[in-house]
Order: C-alpha cells, then sequence, then structure tokens
C-alpha cells in the first residue's frame, strides 16, 4: 500500500468533523424543541421524594443557573459546541450533581466490549454463511440448514434476550440472569475479573448475535451471486485452482468490500439495539444508561450519550475508509 496523501487525509479529517458537528447541533436542538422543561421535571423529583418544596422559585432559579438555562440560546450553543469538543456535557439532571461524563466512561467499556464481540461473532459468521449459501461446493444440507435457521433474524433481541433467559438461566442454571460481573468478584485487571465479565457477557451477546447474523449472511449472498459469474473466477478454476483456494481469495475477498463499510455504519445501530437488551439484562452499558436516561427524562445523560454513539460511527466509517486498500489492492487514496 503506498503512503496515503495528506490532502486525502485533510479531506476526510473535514468530512468528518463537519459530520460530527451536524449531529452535535442536531442533538442540541432536538431536545429543546420538547415542551418539557428538565428544572420542572428535577423539581417534580424532588417534591415526590420529599412532598413538597419550600421556596421552590429560588431553587428553580438556581437550578437553571446551574445548568446555563438562564442564558440565551445562541449563548448557550456556544457553550454547548465548547463543552462537547471538551467532552464536558454536564450534568445529570437525575443524578444531580454527577458529572454526564463520568457516567458514560463508566458505562462505555462495557457497550463497547458487548459489542465488538456481538459484531465480530456476526460478522464473521453471517458472511461465511452467506457466502456457503451461494457457492456451489457446499453441501446441500447446509443450503437447506442455513435459511431455516435465519427465522431467528425476524425475532427483535430483546425477544431472543428472554428466550435465552428462560432457557439458559431459568430452566438450565447455566449462565446468571442478570449483571456484568459476580458480586463476589473483585472488578480489576486479573484472570477472575476477566472470567466472570466473559461468563454474564455471554447470553447479551448471543441474544444479539442469533437476529443480527442474517444481516450479513442476505448482503453476502447477493454480493457473491454477482462475484462468483465475473471473469477472473472463471479464470481461477480453468486453473485449476483449489475449490476453497477460490471461494476465500477469489469470491469472498471481492464480495466482502461493502460489507465492510457496513461494518462501520453497523456500530451506532448496534448501540441502539443493545438498548434493551442490556436493561433486561441489568448489563451496565450505554444502552442501560441511555434506558433509565429516557425514563427520567435527563437531557444531559441523553445528549452525552447519542453524541459519543455519532461520534464512535464517524470514526468507524473514517478508520474504514483509510485501510480499503489493504483490503483490496485496486483501491488507491484519491484516486
Amino acid at each position: 500500500m503506498t503512503r496515503i496523501p495528506l490532502g486525502y487525509i485533510g479531506n476526510r479529517l473535514f468530512t468528518l468533523a463537519l459530520t460530527v458537528f451536524i449531529a452535535a447541533t442536531l442533538i442540541w436542538i432536538i431536545p429543546r424543541l420538547s415542551p418539557v422543561d428538565p428544572v420542572d421535571v428535577m423539581l417534580g423529583r424532588m417534591a415526590a421524594g420529599g412532598g413538597t418544596v419550600a421556596d421552590s422559585e429560588a431553587i428553580m432559579a438556581q437550578l437553571r443557573e446551574s445548568f446555563g438555562l438562564d442564558r440565551p440560546l445562541i449563548v448557550q450553543y456556544l457553550l454547548y459546541v465548547k463543552n462537547t469538543v471538551t467532552f464536558d456535557f454536564g450534568l445529570s439532571t437525575a443524578s444531580f450533581p454527577t458529572p454526564v461524563a463520568e457516567m458514560i466512561a463508566r458505562a462505555l467499556p462495557w457497550t463497547v466490549g458487548l459489542m465488538m464481540v456481538s459484531l465480530i461473532i456476526t460478522f464473521i459468521i453471517g458472511n461465511l454463511l452467506g457466502a456457503l449459501m451461494v457457492w456451489e461446493h457446499s453441501p446441500g444440507l447446509l443450503k437447506v440448514a442455513i435459511p431455516a435457521v435465519m427465522i431467528f433474524t425476524s425475532i427483535p433481541p430483546i425477544l431472543s434476550g428472554l428466550l435465552l433467559m428462560y432457557v439458559f438461566s431459568s430452566q438450565l442454571p447455566w449462565f446468571p440472569l442478570t449483571g456484568a460481573y459476580g458480586l463476589n468478584v473483585e472488578p480489576g485487571w486479573s484472570l477472575e475479573f476477566a472470567g466472570s465479565v466473559l461468563y454474564h457477557g455471554f447470553l447479551p451477546a448471543m441474544s444479539i448475535v442469533i437476529v443480527t447474523f442474517g444481516f450479513w449472511a442476505l448482503g453476502m449472498r447477493g454480493l457473491m451471486i454477482t462475484v462468483q459469474g465475473e471473469d477472473y473466477t472463471v479464470l481461477a478454476k480453468a486453473k485449476g485452482l483449489k475449490k476453497r483456494y477460490i471461494l476465500y481469495q477469489y469470491m469472498i475477498r471481492n464480495a466482502i468490500l461493502p460489507q465492510i463499510t457496513a461494518f462501520a455504519l453497523k456500530i451506532g445501530m448496534l448501540v441502539a439495539g443493545q438498548v434493551l437488551v442490556e436493561r433486561i439484562f441489568s448489563y451496565n452499558g450505554m444502552g442501560k444508561l441511555l434506558y433509565d436516561a429516557i425514563l427520567v427524562q435527563d437531557f444531559p445523560v441523553i445528549q452525552g450519550v447519542s453524541f459519543v454513539i455519532i461520534l464512535m460511527t464517524a470514526l468507524a466509517v473514517f478508520l474504514v475508509d483509510l485501510i480499503y486498500p489493504l483490503i483490496d489492492p485496486r483501491i488507491r487514496h484519491g484516486g
């Protein structure tokens, strides 16, 4: 692979920054279109806990000043942009005065771990099964079994999670019902903690895998149909190359390029799909954090989590764009 031109990198960085900026602006605008006042929500929560709130007007004025809601909208927006650049998302209204960035920092590693494990597994399994559905040398039984198994892709992740919980936690007590790690395990860099995390994360990951691998399988199937008739595939067969070598090096390698782009775009969608999965398994990731924030109308947390999801997706697309020539030598940056 040749050196990446600086102009190409600059162009892609500008596109990345513009995408994140527009998304961040929309995240700031949309909550302000809601008639719900976060200060009123906080005051109502205080009243529900204590019965009555004395001197409510003074408390509301102080809260508005603390969240910057007493300033003009343009000033609020400029401060929001300035703080977002430094990942300062303000204070949570439901867990006041906990910083939103601190809450995201605690939840992000769990979501990234669960998301990447489930996404990589579904990407590999789905693309391989999709390729085998088209490959002329696949066993006939396999071509029938794969479409039959794909019936699970029509099930929402929350239902697959509940099904797995019933079978493997209730009827067969092989895995824990909830939690990200054992209560008697001390968090840290130890094999005991890592094993507990993998043990508790198996069912949440599988509930995502069994309902999403069909997306990759169907996409790969359509791409393989177009690739198997290409001249280079016919030539490889005429040269007498091994069947599996042709499958992996000529067919899958050329058909998988659009799937890699979809891999990057799927990151944001997968985090959104993990919301209910993390909630029913009480998995302390960003999906559960977002779900809980929506329930209590915690707008700073909703904004912060949404921004991080968009940033992760944009960065993934940027990195995939840079490594494309490693996958297909015919592609050149800026060509």
